[in-house]
């Protein structure tokens, strides 16, 4: 295998993983040698998707976690490590969206669920992969963030808020632990056909998204998830602290 997919032996713990990106990205990593932990607020599907990854030959525990909760962002790792005695890559990817919603109507609970779970739980997640990953003398983390988190963006501005905030602890931490060895690196998709978008917007919602795009046309989940395997690719030494854009050219117009 080359060695710049090559993740074998390496363990991974991946939040939000009974669908979208990181269901994709576990069945990715588990393809190329990696352990895993996954986890989901929903327990019965994550449950589920890590049999089917067990059923390839990986090896993959699945577990409940609500990442808006410190306590169980400490279970998942605990988990890792009580099972492969280390954590090589921590995958930061549970999150939620939210109706359009004009932004002097926003009010303070859809605000206050916005930063416990986009917010918080990336911040949990972190501060218990970084403990480990110190010990270790070293690691790797992804953030999943948002072009929402390097621009405006109408009618998700609770939304915008928190994915900016994923940003500015991406960056504070890359400063904080690269002298440790410790990368940490955020990916900001563009609209995605993920079912987290698609529950919220119609087909003709959709179609008006695909045209902000230079390339028209939204993201296909397997495109960012490509992405992300070489941001986290153990050959990937000297990169951390950066946000990566994967949207269709919509930075560039």
């Amino acid at each position: 295998m080359d060695p710049l997919l090559d993740f074998t032996g390496k363990v991974a713990v991946i939040t939000g993983a009974a669908q979208g990106f990181g269901k994709l990205l576990a069945e990715e990593l588990a393809q190329r040698g990696a352990k895993l932990v996954i986890s989901d607020v929903n327990e019965a599907r994550v449950r589920q998707v890590a049999d089917d990854i067990a059923a390839t030959g990986a090896e993959v525990f699945a577990l409940k976690c609500d990442v808006s909760k410190n306590v169980e962002c400490k279970e998942m790792v605990d988990v890792a490590i009580k099972h492969f005695g280390q954590i090589d890559i921590g995958v930061n990817n549970a999150g939620i969206a939210h109706d359009f919603t004009a932004l002097h109507e926003i009010d303070e609970a859809l605000m206050d669920r916005q930063f416990a779970v986009n917010v918080k739980g990336v911040q949990f997640g972190m501060s218990h992969q970084i403990q480990q990953m110190l010990k270790q003398k070293g690691g790797a983390i992804l953030n999943v963030s948002s072009m929402a988190g390097l621009g405006g963006a109408a009618k998700v501005g609770a939304y915008s808020m928190a994915k900016h905030a994923v940003i500015g602890l991406t960056k504070t931490a890359a400063v904080e632990y690269g002298r440790y060895n410790i990368r940490i690196n955020a990916i900001c998709p563009f609209f995605t056909l993920t079912q987290m978008v698609t529950d919220m917007a119609d087909d003709n919602a959709l179609a008006k998204m695909s045209q902000g795009a230079p390339m028209k046309r939204l993201a296909e989940p397997k495109e960012v998830v490509a992405m992300m395997l070489m941001m986290l690719s153990p050959e990937n030494t000297y990169m951390t602290g950066q946000c990566i854009a994967i949207d269709g050219g919509v930075s560039a117009a």
